[in-house]
Formats: structure tokens, sequence, C-alpha cells
């Protein structure tokens, strides 16, 4: 039967504490004078809530509730209360929340500064640690991300002039220590130096250099410097890439250096056409030089070859003259005469006892004309011979006339 059901003989709820107790009140949780079991309902909310901080006063040493009832009952007898054991319950607690906020994560493109007390500790590599709260500070730096400054300045040249430059540059954190603690405003910082390695460039440098070829070594040079600039202030900056964006005259004037600009475009394209026609036309001339040099070494070389071999004749024919000189006089002559009667006209005439001497003068019949009564013209007009050589004639006819052979062929000239 269930303990509230009308009629049964249990009539006490779970919760209470004394069921069947005398008459004397004096339960260690009962309530005044009488039994409370007859028709008693649920307990309320008010008593599970004083009976939950009746235990909690009991772990922490208090006294637990007292009786209702006579006067000389008592409640449960209670501890010494302990005063300190709610401040330490709170303090662990504390301590307990402290420590798990301590854990951090470092992504991996980051990496943690640690400061303790303000003083540099270390620096934390990608994945979880745990450091003091309160104790030490981490401070995240992103060094993998390429950050970027664009700056637009109107600046003197060399030349008095002002030009106008629009410069960009590319930077990453290389050293996250120096990164935090050298420099308070790193932004700021890599601006101002921007501002004046380019004013410094710029100043020694001639507006038309700037506004035409000198471009390229404009950014080159402000990125040297800047570079120099940032490593001298430890800021921990490494620069990526330096871009000049543009340069431009300042507005009133721009449209006469434009004109300016393309006056020298037009000089350097017509100087680059000449260098191409001198790079066409030169080594045309040189290979030309080279083949009359050889020509000329050639010829210098066979005509010393000609000459020493001459003189190695002349040497062989020495020799042999100095053996047999008659024998080589008669051979010397016939080859004089060979060679000079090889390159000229001749005549070759029979001289017989007393008969008539004819001439037919076979040079000019080579060269003569069509004819016959013309030739024979020419032949009795022209063929007319020489009385010195009639004279030479007749006397080699009476020379020979002494030798056996009655028609003999002189030469003539001898």
């Amino acid at each position: 039967m269930a303990w509230n059901e009308p009629g049964g003989g249990n009539q006490h709820d779970p919760w209470s504490g004394g069921g069947r107790r005398g008459g004397n009140g004096g339960g260690g949780n009962g309530g005044g004078g009488g039994n409370r079991g007859g028709n008693q309902g649920p307990p309320d909310l008010d008593e599970a809530l004083k009976k939950f901080q009746d235990k909690l006063n009991g772990m922490l040493g208090g006294r637990g509730g007292k009786g209702g009832g006579g006067k000389g009952g008592k409640g449960g007898g209670g501890k010494p209360r302990n005063v300190f054991a709610l401040p330490g319950l709170l303090i662990v607690v504390a301590l307990a929340i402290w420590a798990a906020t301590g854990f951090y994560l470092v992504d991996q493109s980051e990496r943690g500064v640690v400061l303790r007390f303000g003083k540099f500790q270390e620096v934390v590599s990608p994945g979880l640690h745990w450091n003091p709260p309160l104790i030490d500070d981490v401070r995240m730096v992103n060094v993998t991300r390429v950050r970027s400054l664009t700056q637009t300045q109107a600046m003197l040249t060399r030349d008095e002039n002002i030009v106008e430059v629009e410069i960009s540059a590319q930077y990453q954190v290389s050293n996250p220590r120096d990164f935090v603690l050298n420099v308070r405003n790193p932004q700021l910082s890599i601006e101002n130096a921007l501002d004046s390695a380019l004013r410094h460039v710029v100043g020694g440098t001639d507006m038309i250099e700037i506004l035409t070829s000198g471009r390229e070594i404009l950014g080159s040079s402000v990125s040297s410097r800047l570079q120099s600039y940032l490593d001298s202030y430890g800021t921990g900056i490494r620069l990526q890439t330096i871009n000049i964006e543009s340069t431009t005259a300042p507005g009133p004037v721009i449209d006469a250096f434009d004109d300016v600009i393309r006056a020298r475009e037009d000089r350097q394209r017509t100087i680059n056409q000449g260098m191409a026609y001198a790079n066409a036309i030169i080594p045309e001339a040189q290979g030309q030089a080279q083949r009359l040099v050889e020509q000329g070494q050639g010829y210098r070389e066979s005509v010393v070859a000609e000459a020493r071999g001459q003189a190695n004749r002349f040497n062989a024919l020495l020799s042999q003259y100095q053996d047999s000189p008659a024998i080589m006089r008669e051979r010397l002559y016939l080859d004089a005469i060979a060679e000079i009667f090889g390159s000229t006209p001749k005549v070759l005439v029979d001289v017989a006892d007393d008969s008539p001497l004819m001439y037919l003068p076979l040079d000019q019949m080579g060269n003569g004309g069509s004819g016959g009564s013309s030739s024979g013209e020419r032949l009795g007009e022209e063929g007319e011979l020489d009385p010195r050589v009639l004279e030479r004639l007749r006397s080699g006819q009476t020379t020979s006339s002494t030798s056996s052979n009655t028609g003999g062929i002189r030469r003539e000239g001898r």
C-alpha cells in the first residue's frame, strides 16, 4: 500500500525525519509536539532547500538545524565550524579557472612572442601551448602574410624640378621578437623609412631619367636603401618587392614633358636603326677585309716560294756552269731563244745557194684581209725585206757554203 493512501497503516512520507516517535517531541529533525504523520502531504521546496543548506554547513563544519518541541529538547549535536573551508574551496575553484584560461593555440602562419612580466621570454612555434595567465603575455605575429604599403609623394629632383612618384612596397615579418619589441608602430616606421629613402634617391637623380629610362634603377636603389634603414632600426621586417607605379611631371608642364619624352623615344629609335645597320654592314666589311688580308698573305707566300725556287734553280745551274761552262752557255742560250720565240711572232727563212729569196709576211697574213688581189698587193708593198736582214742572210749563206749541208737553216738574231 502506498505511503499516502487513505486508511493505510503507513502514513509517513519518505522525506520526514521521525515517523512514529513519542509525544515528547524530541526528534532529531522533528517539529514541535505531536505526530505529523496522520494526513501529511509531500514536503515543500523550502524544506528541501533547508536540508541542503544543513548538509553544506555540515561539510563546512557548521551546526545542523534545530528541532522544534519542548524546552529541554535540543537538536542534533554539531561540531565547531571551520572558517577557512569556504575560502579554500573558492581558491581551488579560482585556481582551476585560472589554469584553464592559460591554454592557447598558435596557428601555422603565426608565431607567439611570450613576455613574462613585460620581459621577453621566448618565441613559441605553432601548436597548443600553456602559459600562466596574468603573468605571461603572448602576442601573436603573422609571419607569412605579405603586407603592402603605397605612397604618392611630390619631391624635388637633382636638376631642381618637381616630380610626382607613386611607389608601393610589399614586406613580411622576418623576426617576430624585433617586430614586437623594437618598434612601437612598425607600419608608421616603414612609411617614414620609405619616404626618406625615396626622397634621398630622387634628390640625386635628374627628372628626365626618372620619367624615362631610370625607373628600374630608381626602384632597385630605393629597395636597397630602405632595407638598410629597416635593418638599422631592428624592425624585423624583410622587403619582398618595391614597385614604381608611376612617375609624372607636375600638371602645368606635363604636355611639354610628354613632347620631350616622345622626342627622346624617336632619338632612341633612330639610334637603334643605325646600330642595326652598322651590325649588318660591319661584319660584311670585316669579312671582306679578312679575305683581302688572306689573299695578300697567299700572294706573299706564293711569291716568296717562287723566288726561293728560282734562287735554288740558279744555285743549281751555277754549280753545273762551274763544272762545264760551254755546255751551260749553249743550254742557257737555247732556253732564252725558246722563251723569246714562244711569246713573239717569228719568220723562218730557208736560204739555198743562189735561189731567190722569198719572204712571206705570215704575221701580216694572219691579220690580213679577205681578197687575193689585195693580199698580193700587200705582199708586194709590205713584203719587202729589211736590207739589214738581207745582208745577214747573205753572210749566212756564204758561211754555210763551206759546210756539207747546202740547204741549212740559220737562227736569225743570234
